[in-house]
């Protein structure tokens, strides 16, 4: 996904652990104090500012290497944001376990970034992240606006950035990022993808909108090129901005235009809404979009009889078709039991490990004291363009832009009040 909105700045927010502890005088206690600040580090300590840390216990003496995770986390595309967190930590806890690490000496945390799915707050986020001296990488960002600004400034700092969702093609082509790399199709693929789907449907008019950001515009962009190359007619083109509530007027002026199909470049907040109010104004035909939409959460936004038939694209597979799908899912249950699994978990997760294997060959090769020195994190990022494994997704690998060489798209239609795979 490469959602980025103007405007809005903030400050980023940082979450990490503290932990406190109270010790008389007494070299007893103080044992006692230092193995429960252990324990506490653990398992992952409140702060005062409601964050926290992953680490993993029995690694005294071990170099702590930190990953940010970067996304929204209280604006935006929130339950997207979420899944990033939880999969990237679900990495960094079996990694904790692993033997490997600890005959490494390395201990991983991470650290969250909300850049609530803002450019300029993405780039405080980023400005924070690269503070830490320990910080040698990070997973995210969600939106490509907010990348555009935090990209520069982890290149700056030789801090590897590993994307799960960001599909904007110039984020890559041309290369000018040798830090950056993602483990998603970009929106060259997406779009074209959706809108071969949509005219092989029997779809051949569609009125197009979009948001306005990086993200809604460059996939709407792609999409009604490849539309119009099938020899689908484009009705009309409407941009509007990613906090717009109400489309009545763009109802009217879509309607008067009576296309087949609706076409919306955006993410799930505004994109039900628009959907719903297209369904209430009389224009009942299919909206489709891409993968900024491919949650729960446009549904009910939306409400389920408004959203029935309307249809969106997302990168690879559905998750229990994934190569080792079924793997994660049994793992992601028993670390977050009863939380609904969002679109970038899996990718998340995947996108995590590329960072981790590139920590563990860096420390294998040079030391895990070396790790976090400026050489370290000029080696993680020369490691990671060399990287390929298999994983929850499928084949992890880079070509020489930084893409993944994994370009699966699917399809999904809304049927009966959920989305359901329609094409692969």
């Amino acid at each position: 996904m490469n959602h980025g909105r103007p405007g809005a700045a903030g400050k980023g927010i940082l979450k990490k652990g503290k932990g406190v502890l109270m010790a008389r005088s007494t070299r007893l206690v103080l044992a006692v104090a230092l193995a429960l600040a252990l324990a506490l580090l653990a398992i992952g300590c409140g702060s005062d500012d409601g964050s926290t840390t992953t680490t993993a216990a029995g690694t005294t003496g071990s170099v702590e290497v930190v990953i940010g995770i970067g996304a929204p986390l209280t604006d935006g595309a929130v339950a997207l944001g979420q899944g990033m967190v939880r999969g990237s930590n679900l990495a960094v806890k079996e990694a904790n376990e692993s033997q490997e690490l600890k005959d490494l000496g390395i201990t991983l945390s991470t650290v969250e970034g909300d850049d609530k799915g803002d450019p300029t707050t993405g780039g405080n986020v980023a400005e924070q992240f690269a503070s830490n001296q320990n910080l040698v990488a990070v997973m995210g960002h969600l939106n490509s606006g907010v990348t555009r600004v935090a990209v520069k400034v982890y290149a700056q700092n030789d801090i590897l950035q590993v994307s799960p969702a960001n599909t904007a093609v110039d984020l890559t082509i041309p290369r000018s990022n040798a830090n950056y790399f993602r483990v998603c199709a970009n929106d060259g693929v997406q779009g074209p993808a959706a809108a071969d789907y949509a005219f092989n449907a029997g779809l051949k008019t569609a009125y197009v909108v979009d948001d306005s950001t990086p993200y809604g515009e460059g996939l709407a962009d792609a999409w009604a090129a490849q539309f119009e190359a099938n020899g689908g007619t484009v009705l009309g083109r409407e941009k509007t901005a990613d906090k717009d509530t109400d489309f009545k007027a763009l109802v009217t002026t879509i309607k008067a235009q009576n296309p087949e199909m609706v076409y919306y470049g955006g993410i799930y907040n505004a994109g039900a809404l628009l959907s719903k109010q297209l369904k209430e104004g009389g224009v009942s035909v299919p909206m489709m979009a891409g993968d900024g939409v491919f949650d729960p959460e446009y549904i009910k936004l939306a409400g389920a009889a408004n959203a029935e038939g309307d249809l969106c694209t997302s990168v690879g597979l559905p998750t229990d078709q994934m190569p080792k799908g079924q793997e994660f899912i049994a793992s992601y249950e028993a670390m977050y039991a009863g939380e609904p699994m969002a679109a970038y978990d899996a990718y998340s997760y995947d996108a995590a490990k590329v960072i981790i294997n590139a920590i563990v060959q860096v420390a294998t090769d040079m030391g895990a004291d070396k790790v976090v020195t400026p050489e370290g994190k000029k080696a993680i990022i020369a490691a990671t363009q060399g990287i390929s494994f298999e994983s929850v997704t499928g084949t992890v690998s880079f070509d020489e832009n930084g893409d993944t060489n994994n370009k699966a798209i699917t399809v999904y239609k809304v049927v009966g009040g959920v989305w359901v795979p329609e094409q692969m």
